[in-house]
């Protein structure tokens, strides 16, 4: 988890940075704008419902999506819809992946079929 969210702390604390300045300027370069829209996924990325938390490895998972910017083609209105249906995916086709990572180990291997599985799913809401 560490290795995987380890800036994700750091990216947060920018993203709540430029978000309040944004608010009074009209104009913002490209990179601005990705990290706003980065730090928006992330926040909904780090939504669980009440009483059913998610198990360690999805929650790497999913976190690794947001921290490399795996999400970028998918509206934040629907980022919900596009985790679900990612853990979903990985579920069924690649559940080694989700037991090596709930096992605390990440390797090159594992970071591929991530992501893989989530540029089929982002390629669905584009």
């Amino acid at each position: 988890m560490k290795k995987v969210a380890g800036t994700l702390k750091i990216d947060q604390a920018q993203y709540r940075e430029l978000e309040a300045f944004s608010k009074f300027s009209s104009d913002m370069d490209a990179v601005t704008a990705m990290t706003l829209d980065r730090g928006r996924k992330n926040n909904q990325l780090l939504i669980q419902p009440q009483y059913s938390p998610m198990p360690v490895g999805e929650q790497v998972a999913i976190l690794y999506c947001g921290v490399h910017g795996l999400m970028r083609e998918v509206p934040i209105d629907r980022v919900r819809q596009c985790q679900e249906q990612f853990l979903d995916k990985l579920r069924t086709t690649a559940p080694e992946v989700i037991e090596t990572l709930g096992s605390g180990k990440i390797d090159d291997e594992t970071t591929g079929k991530i992501e893989a599985v989530m540029a089929d799913i982002a390629a669905t809401f584009k």
